[in-house]
């Protein structure tokens, strides 16, 4: 004797549409905050120098460019984060998220020497383009004014990034002379995506997220004003 046994096919509320979007949309939110963090932009920098003008690079040799690239990666985003590490495993930090503006302190002030190390290595090559020599301290600039601003509100360290990645790609263009609008306009479309990430994950205020860009932007406007 066989029976039939009929199951109804489950069917999510709207409710939990939304709660399953929602966690769909914080993933990738995380994702690109992760893959844009503000400490990884000076080497995407770099690369994207190395293919948009390889003739800047003609006096070295492909090895001692990638150690180049390396040292970037090296000075200001690993040992930087390894910093942040050792202070979150030393105590003096409650986390390495970084998320109340006390704990910013100490590690707004390493990031700026780390930053004007690489500014100040960047003045004597004569083998890799000028503009580096203006984001270097543009970048070093934006942690000057953070540590600053950051006594008054949590400004967003990925807006400052993102504003000063996006400043830099147009006065590369401006000075170069080149048509890089393809660049600029995919910039400024992944500076959209990394604010909006960051005011969908982090308690940042439109307000600080905003800061952020404008003072990276301007930061970058000053250096390559102070430098060019």
């Amino acid at each position: 004797m066989s029976t039939t046994q009929t199951s109804m096919p489950t069917q999510l509320t709207s409710a939990e549409k939304i709660t399953v979007s929602m966690r769909i949309l914080r993933f990738f939110a995380h994702l690109i905050s992760v893959v844009f963090h503000p400490l990884f932009i000076p080497t995407y920098i770099f690369l994207f120098l190395m293919q948009v003008v390889p003739y800047e690079f003609a006096g070295i040799t492909p090895w001692e460019l990638t150690l180049r690239l390396f040292s970037v990666f090296w000075w200001t985003a690993f040992v930087p984060a390894f910093a942040i590490f050792l202070l979150w495993r030393l105590q003096f930090v409650n986390g390495i998220m970084l998320l109340t503006q006390r704990e910013r302190i100490i590690p707004f002030v390493l990031v700026m020497l780390f930053y004007w190390w690489q500014y100040y290595l960047s003045r004597h090559f004569t083998d890799q383009p000028i503009v580096l020599k203006f984001f270097y301290l543009g970048i070093f600039l934006s942690t000057v004014i953070g540590l600053i601003v950051n006594n008054y509100m949590k400004i967003s360290l990925h807006g400052m990034a993102a504003g000063g990645a996006v400043a830099a790609v147009i006065l590369f263009s401006w000075f170069y002379a080149l048509p890089l609008w393809i660049y600029i306009l995919s910039v400024t479309l992944l500076v959209g995506l990394v604010a909006s990430a960051r005011l969908l994950i982090s308690d940042h205020s439109n307000k600080e997220v905003y800061a952020g860009l404008i003072s990276g932007m301007i930061c970058q406007l000053l250096a390559y004003l102070l430098v060019v």
